[in-house]
């Protein structure tokens, strides 16, 4: 799965918002100052998420892992990663975030 398929499965559900809502959430439990309106544009998501999550890994690292501790990102995906090029990797990691936001949302919505 990639960006675009999760972005087109979350619209075909009708739980988009509850994405942005999930992320929203766990954003303010991680302390990161950072909010989206339920009606972001999924590419204005994603880059504004992306740009973040650089800023975490090059400035506030320990908030960096707090964030990843809270979304609940497998340490292991994260230990995948190629970290030489700090851009892609936070393309990679804002992708990971993106993905398990979306289980959880997906889950709940099926079974909750």
């Amino acid at each position: 799965m990639n960006f675009e398929e999760l972005i087109t499965e979350a619209n075909a559900l009708n739980l988009y918002k509850k994405l942005i809502i999930q992320l929203n959430k766990d954003l303010l439990f991680a302390q990161v100052d950072l909010e989206f309106d339920e009606e972001t544009q999924p590419l204005s998501l994603k880059l504004v998420l992306q740009e973040t999550v650089f800023d975490l890994i090059q400035h506030k690292f320990s908030d960096y892992l707090n964030l990843l501790y809270q979304v609940d990102v497998s340490e292991q995906k994260i230990k995948s990663l190629d970290s030489s090029d700090m851009i892609k990797l936070s393309e990679d990691v804002t992708f990971l975030i993106l993905q398990r936001e979306w289980q959880k949302v997906w889950y709940k919505s099926k079974f909750i």
